[in-house]
């Protein structure tokens, strides 16, 4: 969503959040500098800001039980709400943001900023610069693409099959249709004699009214018979059809592991191991978040003001610039610095613990597929257990019914037999031909019905295959378009690297440039492929490295790493590439606050030129200064002296 907020006043409401009772300030679209010296509250209140923007990088007040930080702009209210129970801070509320990730990498940039942080420590910039991307969607796409081409490249297959089936078909229709023809001129014959020898012996017919009684029941006889003998063939076939599907049935069943659930439940407690696993890290996280942000406050509540003092004895400017202070945790005397490098150290173990989660995560991702595949194939083990279950049934079914038409067919035989020998005993040499003809003509009456059986049976497959080979053009055609999806998505990750890479590029040599650092001469980012141990093997990875590149007074430039730069050098290094990640991924597009803090590493001119060019993108622009620093801005933005 964007941010909806132009040229309306903003107004926070904190109470009991980092080292603040209560206060509240409005905000003017633009800028908008916190001034003042150490222990102000002038970071607790970018905090604040940070927790109702959705963050949560920010502190209950250690003697409060409860919080809360309220943003007002026209008609809309977001809050964010701290509660303390059994030592355990639950953070609620409804803040402006569903997901801070964009914001705390890129627009929220404290001291503690990962981004900075990650560039002073010389750490692999990918994960950042990509985080925001969601790779992980197109390759689950690329995943569902290739599942529906493997599904038509299968039906493609079959279809290619019914296709070549197609010409012995037609062949066997034309066969049928040539011995449909001979059947029924050779019937047309019979019954042509028939009648002839049917004038001839009209005299006597009623003499031999039991003769053709018997000669009735003969051809009714003798077409059951023919109909029990096709239902026998429609039985053997379907019993040989259901055989061959139970036979290709059970070769499934056993190329599917014997019992799926049992891999699947140990998934089930890998997955809850993991699951564990991740909550413990991420309850660790938050307690670290907890003991770095207490720290923060404490520092700033502790800070000591350096100035230069006109003092003759010095002794009031030697008890100021005491580079000491009283932990809080011991009550002993501690240098600062030290205090410092042991919150560097917390945020490390937070950003490792962080990166452990991830991975972790990936590999719960991957178990859960796993697991869904383990589903799939006990659904299809049971699907295909019941239609065997099924299949059995019905062919027993079928079976019991053939032998009872054997039974049938064997009893009309008989009947037959028996119906021959009585009219043998009736009929008379005049009847001799015409019984010889009936036979005949039933005979060929029952051939001609099997063959225009067969033939519907031929003409319906042909037409079913041509039916579906109606869509053979369409799968082509769809397979084709998913093959140019996968071609784009298997490049679509690269391509966003590159241009993401070109992006930061581009942003931070403009930034670098208007920050005018006559020895940084560029800061730019390379791609490159690196192979790394994962394990017990080696892999090839994207990394993204940092370059910098100096020149000496004679104007000479050199390559130079992050290690060798100072911390000043550092500081402005990792704030360049922040503010470069800001840019790149328009975070102004959705955040309307972008906050900076710690700022010293800057003279006072740079900070005011750099303030002045962020201020053209976020829509609230707040800046936390020392006075002498404040001083270089326009006396037109807004201050903020007391919070």
């Amino acid at each position: 969503m964007e941010t909806e907020l132009l040229g309306r006043t903003g107004r926070i409401e904190v109470r009991n959040v980092g080292g603040i009772d209560e206060t509240s300030v409005e905000f003017e679209p633009g800028i908008t500098v916190l001034t003042g010296r150490n222990a102000t509250n002038r970071t607790s209140l970018l905090r604040s800001i940070m927790a109702v923007m959705g963050s949560d990088d920010a502190s209950l007040k250690a003697d409060a039980d409860e919080g809360q930080v309220e943003f007002t702009v026209g008609d809309e209210r977001y809050r964010r709400t701290f509660t303390r129970t059994n030592g355990s801070v639950t953070i609620g509320g409804e803040p402006f943001l569903d997901d801070p990730e964009f914001a705390d990498l890129f627009a929220f940039l404290l001291e503690s900023n990962e981004a900075r942080r990650s560039v002073a420590r010389g750490d692999d910039l990918r994960e950042l610069i990509m985080r925001p991307v969601d790779t992980e969607a197109i390759r689950s796409e690329i995943r569902e693409l290739e599942r529906e081409k493997s599904r038509i490249d299968d039906d493609l297959d079959s279809l290619a099959d019914l296709k070549g089936d197609l010409p012995e078909l037609e062949r066997k229709r034309s066969r049928l249709e040539d011995d449909i023809e001979t059947k029924r001129a050779a019937l047309e014959d019979k019954e042509a004699e028939i009648e002839a020898l049917d004038a001839d012996i009209d005299k006597t017919r009623a003499e031999k009214q039991e003769l053709e009684s018997r000669l009735d029941d003969l051809r009714e006889k003798r077409s059951e018979l023919e109909r029990v003998r096709s239902d026998i063939d429609l039985q053997q076939d379907s019993i040989e059809s259901l055989t061959a599907e139970q036979r290709e049935i059970e070769t499934d069943l056993e190329e599917l592991p014997d019992e799926p659930m049992g891999e699947h439940a140990e998934l089930d407690q890998e997955i809850e191991r993991l699951r564990e696993r991740i909550g413990t890290l991420e309850r660790e996280v938050s307690d670290l978040q907890d003991v770095i942000q207490f720290n923060e406050d404490q520092l700033q509540e502790t800070g000591v003001v350096t100035e230069h003092l006109d003092d003759e004895d010095g002794a009031v400017t030697d008890a100021l610039v005491d580079e000491t202070v009283v932990c809080w945790t011991c009550g002993t005397s501690v240098e600062t610095d030290r205090i410092t490098t042991t919150l560097d150290q917390l945020r490390e173990i937070r950003q490792e613990k962080l990166e452990t989660i991830r991975t972790l995560e990936s590999e719960l991702s991957q178990l859960k597929e796993e697991r869904e595949t383990y589903r799939e194939q006990q659904q299809r083990k049971e699907t295909l257990e019941r239609t065997l279950d099924d299949i059995e049934v019905e062919i027993e079914d079928r079976e019991t019914q053939l032998e009872t038409l054997r039974e049938q067919r064997d009893q009309l035989n008989g009947d037959i037999e028996d119906l021959e020998a009585e009219i043998e005993t009736l009929e008379t040499e005049d009847f001799d031909d015409i019984l010889g003809l009936h036979k005949e003509a039933n005979q060929l009456e029952f051939e001609l019905g099997r063959l225009e059986s067969d033939l519907e049976d031929v003409t319906e497959r042909i037409s079913s295959i041509e039916d579906q080979l109606t869509e053979e053009e369409q799968l082509r055609s769809q397979r084709d378009e998913i093959n140019t999806e996968l071609r784009e998505l298997r490049t679509q990750i690269d391509r966003i690297e590159e241009n993401a890479v070109t992006e930061f590029n581009d942003h931070m040599e403009t930034v670098l440039d208007i920050l005018g650092y006559e020895n940084l001469e560029r800061i730019w980012i390379e791609r490159v492929e690196r192979t790394v141990r994962e394990g017990r093997r080696n892999v090839e990875k994207t990394m993204f490295e940092l370059h910098i590149v100096r020149s000496t007074d004679s104007g000479a430039t050199f390559e130079d790493t992050i290690d060798h730069l100072s911390e000043s050098e550092r500081e402005v290094t990792g704030l360049v590439f922040a503010l470069a990640g800001y840019l790149v991924h328009e975070v102004y597009e959705t955040v309307p606050f972008m906050l900076l803090d710690s700022l010293e590493a800057i003279d006072s001119e740079r900070i005011a030129t750099l303030v002045e060019y962020v201020a053209d993108y976020a829509e609230f622009l707040v800046v936390a200064l020392l006075p002498e620093d404040a001083q270089a801005l326009d006396d037109n933005h807004t201050q903020v002296t007391e919070i």
